[in-house]
């Protein structure tokens, strides 16, 4: 449904599928009304797991050709990167939880530079949360770091970037890791509460992306407010009720200063007579456009700079109304103009790196825009 109503791909060329490998929720397989596959799940990233998707990407292939785009969606950290990495360079395929998140995630990154006048460059940040959402985001704003300013390799803009998860802050010291979390293991003291990450590390940006409800307190949000004139806090989980806390009391804490996005739709306040809303950093905002511009070029592959630059159109459509509100996105009622934004420079994007398969147009927004599907006409 977002596919057609944000990206305009008409509808008969979109098919949800979900695979089932069972459940390990007991009151699930007890249910004489569940109708999911009726045994235990067995462990991440099995053989047996790898061989049913491959054998789902292969016949899906097979069926409606190479370049079928394939969206992988809510799988688990276990299974998530292993997945990207065995298919991203023989599919036209892409993982929304990992690579789109990252791309809505960066572009408010970059259009709060609007706000507070810091480069991306200049940010420290600090992850609550090391799933495959927060180091896809970490990942993606090494890339752009590392675009920005060429004297700086991906690896040395890692070093600004900090990742806790249930353990506490990620360090070197810290042994068992696993692989996506490795490049963010630096050499700093260890620190077990957000609170003491914040005192050591003094970071301007924020970024929440673990569904812990209220992790953003009044103590931690004002610590941040007390370190950074204009401190981003990006509480990206969702829904709601998951959110590390709300836009009204970001606001409230720091006096109106905090850059604020939220995953899910928020109510924003009135601080001292200007009106502050909250951008929502909603992934819808990029894999339509992405997923129009693939269709569009036959794209053969989708690769991470293409979210790079869907993150940088996504930046430039925020117009100085929403900034002036504080907001760091366009407003969702402008959806598809802002998808078909996203689809004309990713577009160029796949034809630039030649893995584009349809002849390139004269007028690519033209030529994207005569695919979209129109209910009303």
């Amino acid at each position: 449904a977002l596919y057609t109503a944000c990206g305009g791909i008409p509808p008969r060329a979109c098919l949800p599928v979900h695979i089932d490998v069972g459940t390990n929720n007991k009151q699930l397989l007890a249910d004489p009304a569940y109708q999911g596959l009726r045994k235990p799940r067995g462990p991440p990233a099995t053989q047996e797991y790898e061989s049913l998707v491959a054998e789902f990407v292969s016949a899906a292939q097979k069926l409606y050709g190479r370049n079928v785009l394939i969206q992988f969606e809510d799988f688990g950290n276990g299974n998530a990167f292993q997945l990207l990495e065995q298919h991203q360079d023989s599919a036209t395929c892409f993982n929304d939880d990992i690579q789109g998140t990252a791309a809505v995630a960066v572009a408010g990154l970059l259009a709060s530079e609007a706000i507070t006048g810091i480069s991306l460059s200049q940010h420290t940040f600090l992850f609550y949360g090391a799933g495959e959402a927060g180091t896809g985001i970490a990942d993606l704003i090494a890339e752009a770091v590392a675009a920005e300013d060429v004297s700086v390799t991906v690896a040395q803009a890692r070093r600004r970037i900090f990742m806790m998860d249930s353990k506490g802050l990620i360090t070197s010291s810290r042994t068992g890791l696993v692989e996506h979390k490795r490049p963010y293991a630096h050499d700093t003291p260890e620190c077990a509460t957000l609170m003491d990450c914040i005192q050591t590390l003094r970071p301007s940006a924020l970024i929440g992306v673990a569904a812990r409800s209220g992790a953003f307190t009044k103590e931690v949000v004002e610590a941040m407010g007390e370190i950074n004139v204009s401190p981003l806090i990006f509480a990206l989980s969702n829904p709601t009720h998951k959110a590390e806390c709300l836009a009204k009391d970001a606001y409230a804490w720091t006096d109106g200063r905090a850059v604020f996005a939220s995953g899910s739709p928020m109510e924003g306040a009135t601080i001292a007579g200007r009106k502050l809303e909250p951008g929502q950093g909603n992934n819808a905002y990029i894999f339509p456009g992405v997923g129009l511009a693939a269709i569009a070029t036959g794209a053969t592959t989708i690769d991470q700079g293409a979210f790079l630059v869907a993150a940088r159109a996504l930046a430039e459509q925020v117009d100085a109304e929403m900034l002036a509100r504080g907001s760091c996105y366009p407003p969702l009622r402008d959806i598809r103009e802002v998808s078909v934004g996203i689809a004309v420079v990713v577009a160029r994007h796949f034809y630039r790196q030649g893995t584009a398969t349809e002849a390139e147009p004269d007028d690519i927004e033209s030529h994207i825009r005569s695919l979209m599907y129109d209910p009303f006409e």
